[in-house]
């Protein structure tokens, strides 16, 4: 009877713990992936509700140097102030959802009548050539505008640094800091301006309202992991089946053991003693 005592080895042991080790990480992924389709579909059902919201006073939704609700991310806000050009901050390394190439953010702060600043992303635009140059940026309306816009949160980190008039993440803190006024916290991609979009600057999208891949990666990581596993039996199942096989090669590879050259010597003593004892042909002949 064929037995299952080659799994205590030490080499299928360390195979057992491997594959364990592949479905723990894989059973993890895949529960982030779906983790994150569950986020991913409370975040569309935030941007479907405040879309469908009208245009709410800034100062309902944002305060200053406050912080965004997560609830209020992609609602709807509108603003009267007037804009202030020379303190536009540029986002590095952006891109636009429907255009090829790497552009810029233009953030343009609209100064409200208490003084206090509201972030406007008027738009994207691309850079001017290869080499990094910006080029000249469209200028906003001057006068009075009265904006619409979603509304952001603020990044974090230390991509959001403010170097000569350019950042890689929108911080209202920081951009506050290094144009010298106050703001509201969080900003806003722009939609409308006087009732129009921004001229010469591509205009911010909505986020997908579609699921994404999570599900289907979710599902790939769990199908990782079990296959894993059944590659595992499966080499088991073979070694099992084959060891009898296998286990004959290799004795009849290996050299001998000195207990076995020793009976092997013995038994070959008996068979001289043997043949010595035993009578001839020649002997009987001459009876």
């Amino acid at each position: 009877m064929r037995s299952i005592s080659f799994l205590l080895s030490r080499r299928w042991i360390l195979f057992l713990l491997a594959v364990l080790l592949v479905g723990v990480g894989t059973w993890w992924l895949g529960e982030w992936q779906f983790d994150r389709l569950e986020e991913r579909k409370e975040r569309n059902e935030v941007v479907r509700a405040n879309e469908a919201l009208h245009p709410t006073p800034v100062d309902e939704v944002l305060a200053p140097a406050g912080d965004v609700d997560s609830g209020d991310e992609w609602r709807v806000i509108g603003a009267t102030g007037v804009y202030a050009p020379e303190d536009t901050v540029v986002v590095r390394y952006a891109t636009s959802p429907n255009e090829d190439g790497s552009g810029v953010d233009v953030i343009v702060p609209l100064v409200t009548a208490d003084g206090t600043a509201l972030l406007v992303n008027r738009g994207w635009m691309m850079r001017e050539d290869v080499g990094g140059d910006i080029g000249e940026i469209p200028p906003p309306p001057t006068g009075e505008v009265t904006v619409t816009g979603y509304v952001r949160g603020d990044g974090s980190g230390s991509s959001t640094r403010v170097v000569d008039g350019s950042t890689r993440a929108v911080d209202s803190s920081e951009i506050g800091e290094a144009i010298g006024r106050d703001t509201y916290g969080g900003w806003v991609e722009l939609r409308e301006e006087n009732g129009e979009p921004a001229e010469g600057l591509v205009a911010a999208e909505l986020p997908g309202l579609d699921n994404g891949p999570h599900f289907f990666y979710g599902l790939q990581w769990w199908f990782f992991g079990l296959l894993a596993l059944a590659g595992f039996l499966y080499l088991a199942y073979d070694e099992w089946r084959h060891l009898p096989e296998r286990r004959q090669a290799a004795k009849a590879d290996r050299p001998p053991t000195k207990a076995e050259i020793r009976k092997a010597r013995r038994a070959a003593a008996k068979r001289a003693a043997g043949s010595e004892k035993a009578p001839g042909r020649d002997d009987h002949a001459g009876v």
